[in-house]
């Protein structure tokens, strides 16, 4: 007689029954993952090197029947490795070997780049190394062009007033014929800087948020000045026609733009720019902001006939004297989307060159915010006198945000009083900056007054987050209450110690230092650790105002 014996496998413990089919099939999944593991280990273990051998297999490992090292892995595995890099060790690990180098600029590396840039001559080789490398794919472009940091770097050797006994008004000649030589180099290299990002991106359908913000403030605030720098550097205009045909180019060319973003580029976008953007895209655009305020006259980069094909718009950022009564009524139609954001800039230039007279009224507002109730509003008022503030606070515009700026006027308490009653119901973001000389001191906003505009403020408006003061007097006890009044609800709270002062009773009592007082009754009042802001360059919101308002809507934007 044969006897048959049937053996079993080894299997994974409760494979015979039904109850275990699902530990099996994690059991082989664990056990796959497991190998796949110690397969990565041991091509990490054979990139490195044992530690103790040596002879050529040192630093390499047999895979697939022949020796490999770091060069020859595949470049999809090299792109997966980058992948987990942040950039600037993506950089670090390129330089490997040419190999790797090549394996760097993989578009899905790079899906976006946020460059920032000092308009000097250093900058340009590097920008056109980048952008040759990543213009003609990547789909979300923001570049800064900072004009002041390449100012700041120097006047060039010794100043002119170094020798004894020299004349002062040629001593000031001198300066001003360096500061003019410097300015009209910034302008050259800004307009080779613009041209290189431009240039790049021509043909880029991949596209689908392009911002450019160009920090050319002193040229801006100069007015005529500007021009008479580009007449010099560009005396036949050829380079700003470039400019302007490549940037409508790149409308022209866009197949997936849903953000676009240019802010104070000198004489990069004219009215007539946005109608070479195909029908199409301007259907589908999401975020639209367009700032200048060197535009001449009544001319505006926008009007309400071309805002009526941008009918999905989310957020809009633009100059306040652009935004009219017949824009706000062409995004209440129907065939439009709620705008979310809106966020408008009021600067004394174009105060000065426009007129607000068609600016949206009351009604307006309350048919905008109808039909957007979502809508929420930033504004920032530079320079603005308050008759003219008084114009464009209106009651019902659902405002959110709002930043004073200013070197020549300055914000009455009846102004922060009114916006405290007005816009309790959103107001977060509130900020007081003043840079006026006045040997005086600074101003008062409670002065002759019961109660402390700032104090009413942080009452009436329970959603306040953010409260930044500059320039403006503060008195210690008032500050106090504000931190009781929001407490922990109140996120930044940015004093300038210059901006604190103290009652002569705090003063006069020897046995409480009223600094220590203050920062501890404060800290206790939000719930953290606070210190009056020492220097104004550590303000959060310390920044030159067209920058600050860009990258602040860029953020209000964003944060849909």
């Amino acid at each position: 007689m044969l006897l048959f014996l049937s053996v079993p496998h080894p299997g994974p413990p409760g494979a015979r029954t039904r109850a275990g089919a699902a530990r099996v099939a994690r059991w082989r999944r664990q056990r796959l993952r497991l190998q796949r593991l110690r397969r990565l280990r041991g091509l990490l273990r054979g990139l490195g090197g044992r530690p103790g051998t040596g002879g050529p297999r040192r630093g390499r490992m047999a895979l697939c029947g022949q020796a490999v090292g770091a060069a020859s892995l595949p470049s999809e595995l090299i792109v997966h490795i980058f992948s987990f890099l942040p950039a600037p060790d993506r950089l670090r690990a390129s330089a490997s070997c040419s190999h790797w180098r090549e394996c760097l600029f993989y578009p899905a590396l790079w899906p976006q780049l946020r460059i920032s840039l000092r308009v000097s001559p250093a900058e340009q080789p590097r920008l056109e190394f980048l952008m040759r490398k990543c213009g003609w794919f990547v789909r979300e472009l923001r570049v800064e062009f900072a004009a002041e940091n390449y100012l700041s770097g120097g006047g060039g050797g010794g100043g002119p007033g170094d020798g004894g006994g020299a004349d002062t008004g040629a001593v000031e000649e001198v300066e001003a014929l360096q500061l003019s030589t410097r300015w009209l180099e910034v302008v050259r290299i800004y307009l080779e800087l613009v041209l290189c990002v431009l240039v790049s991106i021509r043909n880029n359908r991949n596209l689908q948020k392009f911002s450019l913000f160009g920090d050319i403030s002193v040229l801006q605030q100069q007015g005529s000045l500007s021009n008479t720098y580009l007449s010099k550097v560009d005396p036949d205009g050829k380079k700003i026609k470039q400019i302007q045909q490549l940037f409508e180019e790149i409308l022209s060319n866009s197949r997936q733009l849903k953000w676009l973003s240019c802010g104070f580029m000198l004489e990069i976008v004219t009215p007539t720019s946005l109608s070479s953007l195909p029908n199409s895209i301007a259907n589908t655009m999401e975020h639209l902001s367009l700032l200048d305020n060197n535009i001449p006259g009544n001319s505006t980069l926008i009007t309400a006939v071309e805002l009526e094909r941008f009918v999905n718009l989310h957020s809009l950022a633009l100059d306040f004297c652009d935004f009219t009564a017949e824009m706000a009524r062409v995004l209440t139609d129907s065939n439009h989307v709620p705008l979310q954001r809106l966020s408008l800039l009021v600067h004394n230039v174009s105060v000065m060159h426009k007129s607000l007279d068609n600016m949206p009224n009351d009604e307006h507002w309350k048919a905008l915010s109808r039909k957007s109730t979502n809508l929420r509003v930033y504004i920032m008022a530079f320079d603005i006198r308050s008759e003219d503030i008084l114009k464009v606070l209106k009651p019902s515009i659902p405002l959110e945000r709002i930043h004073f700026d200013s070197y020549i006027t300055c914000v009455s308490g009846a102004i922060v009083d009114l916006i405290s009653r007005q816009y309790d119901k959103y107001l977060s973001h509130f900020i007081l900056m003043n840079d006026v000389i006045d040997t005086s001191g600074f101003p008062d906003l409670s002065d002759n007054r019961n109660e402390d505009p700032l104090v009413l403020l942080a009452w009436r408006c329970t959603k306040l987050s953010l409260l930044a003061v500059h320039g403006y007097t503060v008195w210690a006890h008032n500050l106090i209450a504000i931190a009781r009044l929001r407490g922990s609800d109140l996120k930044m709270l940015e004093v300038t110690e210059e901006s604190i002062d103290f009652d002569q009773g705090e003063l006069a009592d020897q046995d409480v230092d009223p600094v220590h007082n203050l920062i501890e009754q404060v800290s206790l009042g939000l719930g953290q650790p606070w210190h009056a802001v020492m220097d104004i360059e550590s303000l959060s919101v310390f920044t030159e105002p067209n920058r600050h308002f860009y990258r602040e809507m860029q953020s209000f934007s964003e944060g849909i």
